[in-house]
């Protein structure tokens, strides 16, 4: 996709309304960390239109930027192990699931997990949620760039099998620093919308 205009058109927090919008979103959701801020600028074609932080938890609201005024890429609170307390990681799960429940124009979530490593339990069961929720996630295997060409297979087979893949699941790996992957990930996105 070329991207012409970008905007944070929508920020929703723990007590806001799921708004109805009338264009398709896809939404992206991983564990803290896990470079879901620097996907989507890589996506977007912008440098630091979200926010990247080294410090985990970065994200607590909803995000929804338009793209082109085509789409809608729905940036969600990040997972796991942010420095928060337990009641504000229960606050961002009930946001994220009544987001998943309400949003009208929805049309398919990505997972990010981090290549480098097994999926945690936690991402197990965000995936596990996800397809509870009625999604077959897309699973982005994010930070390609930190390991080695010799790795990529053995790497990808142990995320496709720690989450339990079948042979059908799309994984996507990619890096948000040197792009790779990135033109295959836009293709599976305008598949959905």
């Amino acid at each position: 996709m070329v991207i012409k205009k970008v905007n944070l058109d929508i920020v929703i927090g723990v007590t806001s309304q799921v708004p109805e919008t009338d264009l398709p979103e896809v939404a992206f959701a991983g564990k803290s960390n896990v470079g879901k801020s620097s996907l989507i600028n890589a996506l977007m074609n912008r440098k630091s239109y979200a926010r990247t932080s080294s410090q985990p938890g970065k994200t607590q609201t909803i995000n929804y930027y338009n793209i082109n005024d085509a789409m809608l890429l729905v940036d969600l609170p990040g997972y796991g192990y942010a420095n928060v307390s337990q009641s504000v990681k229960e606050k961002w799960g009930k946001m994220v699931e009544k987001y998943l429940k309400k949003s009208s124009q929805l049309k398919q979530v990505f997972l990010l997990i981090d290549i480098r490593h097994d999926p945690s339990a936690n991402d197990k069961m965000m995936y596990d949620w996800i397809v509870s929720n009625g999604y077959h996630p897309v699973i982005v295997a994010t930070k390609l760039d930190k390991i080695k060409r010799s790795q990529h297979a053995k790497q990808i087979k142990a995320v496709r099998t720690g989450l339990g893949l079948s042979a059908d699941d799309i994984l996507i790996p990619v890096s948000s620093q040197t792009k790779q992957g990135i033109p295959e990930l836009w293709d599976v996105i305008e598949q959905f919308i």
